[in-house]
């Protein structure tokens, strides 16, 4: 399989290149040239009658990957991947009522749904980078969990210097801790002064220099990076088989930031998924929101909210279904991006918003029904969920098609991970599993730098060369 960037001016790449390029030399982000066709049913006729998650992922994924490995190679690397899940089932669905579910992405090692991804590409980066005999450097930006689980996946690997960008101030002491006390020499943090989009913003700057992308060997860890979203499809495959709806139709609702993880579940419906509705729940920045309901996407100021991984007004990922809202049309999407930065506005033709409202539904959950919805939930079934979970599950019961379909809203993050949100709601401090009992004392290590490209930058070369 080939793969082309949304912006059409890049050279076509092997799964091999794509997952070590990372963003696309002209921009853009990477995508199959033409989707894989899969069904549930033939998904599980190639499974054995356990159908344990590594199975699925293996059937899900060879299509993408079988340039680069063998289906023995990748069953060898997922095995590996959710060794570290303390689910017995890696990704479990727990019933929350009314036709409602919960599939709990969060019991990888760092507590969040990029666990799930993020363990898989870091054993790929392994495989592949061992095959060139090469090293690279990872540059990431993160709003709050993209940063913990990557560096989890990458600490200590010979190959690999890994650099995260985080917002100073605005992730959750838990999310901040969980990066900056990982002692790996190959591991380095920055704090940003700034928002998430001021952070995205510095690392896309990074990939479009030539001269230090070339130098520093750059790649990409976020899910800007094809292999992110592409492990993440495979739970909503994973989520059709476990429930084998009559009519094999699911509604999915997806807390939405950067807008990889739902368009992971949409790239899983155009390689075939039967999905009658997907459900994109923000907060605050609203801005998915506003585009969903009105065909028009404005970035404004970011606020500091109780769901901090969604504070963002930029989603990368939006860019891929963009793409293919524009029959895959590079130049358009170019052109449209490029006014989009001129004017800080998008707006779609009234036929186009019709059209992807068939499939699309979204909604606004502030702060206090947020923390209704968790006292709500606890209330109702005993389960603390976190807030950006919370923003998911009032979203889905909201946007629905009807309760005689399975409505199966995502859990992104532990709730120990929120804990203030948690108890605010609840009155119940959700705690953290074992491993971080003492993750308050440890030492942390981070700088902290202006937003300043060139300052950076500088920051960087010095820290790797160290």
């Amino acid at each position: 399989m080939q793969y082309l960037s949304t912006r059409g001016d890049a050279p076509f790449l092997n799964f091999g290149d794509v997952l070590l390029e990372g963003l696309a030399i002209d921009g853009g982000l990477y995508l199959p040239e033409e989707w894989p066709s899969l069904t549930v049913e033939n998904i599980t006729a190639n499974l054995n009658s356990e159908r344990g998650y590594v199975d699925v992922a293996v059937e899900v994924l060879k299509p993408f990957t079988s340039d680069s490995l063998n289906q023995f190679e990748l069953k060898e690397l997922a095995t590996r991947a959710y060794e570290s899940f303390t689910h017995p089932e890696i990704i479990p669905l727990k019933e929350l009522g009314s036709n409602t579910w919960l599939l709990e992405l969060f019991h990888g090692p760092t507590l969040a749904f990029k666990d799930v991804a993020l363990q898989l590409v870091g054993q790929l980066f392994d495989y592949e980078l061992a095959k060139r005999k090469e090293r690279i450097t990872i540059v990431g930006a993160t709003s709050g969990d993209t940063g913990s689980a990557a560096i989890d996946a990458c600490r200590d690997r010979p190959t690999i210097d890994i650099v995260i960008l985080h917002p100073h101030g605005r992730t959750s002491e838990v999310q901040r801790r969980q990066m900056t006390t990982v002692q790996s020499p190959n591991v380095h943090n920055v704090a940003i002064e700034g928002t998430f989009d001021d952070c995205q913003d510095l690392v896309k700057a990074m990939f479009l220099d030539t001269k230090f992308r070339n130098e520093q060997n750059l790649s990409a860890i976020n899910s800007i990076n094809w292999a992110r979203v592409m492990a993440q499809t495979v739970y909503y495959w994973w989520a059709s088989i476990s429930l084998r709806p009559s009519d094999n139709q699911i509604d999915f609702s997806v807390p939405s930031g950067n807008f990889g993880n739902i368009f992971a579940g949409y790239s899983s419906h155009l390689m075939g998924l039967e999905v009658s509705k997907f459900i994109v729940g923000t907060n605050q920045n609203e801005v998915l929101n506003r585009f969903f309901q009105s065909g028009s996407m404005a970035a404004t100021s970011v606020v500091p909210t109780l769901s901090p991984s969604m504070d963002i007004q930029i989603p990368s990922n939006f860019e891929r279904l963009l793409f293919e809202m524009r029959q895959r049309d590079g130049s358009k999407v170019k052109n449209t991006l490029a006014e989009f930065r001129r004017s800080g506005e998008l707006t779609i033709l009234p036929a186009e918003l019709t059209e992807i409202q068939k499939k699309w539904s979204s909604a606004r959950i502030d702060d206090d029904r947020t923390l209704r919805t968790i006292a709500e939930i606890y209330k109702e079934t005993g389960e603390l969920v976190d807030p950006h979970t919370a923003v998911g599950i009032a979203a889905g019961k909201e946007k629905r098609s009807s309760e005689q379909i399975p409505l199966v809203c995502l859990g992104t993050a532990h709730p120990g991970k929120f804990p203030e949100a948690v108890i605010k709601a609840t009155g119940k401090k959700p705690e953290l599993p074992n491993q971080f009992h003492d993750l308050y004392e440890r030492t942390e290590h981070y700088s902290v730098l202006p937003n300043d490209y060139d300052i950076v930058k500088s920051h960087i070369e010095k820290a790797v060369q160290g």
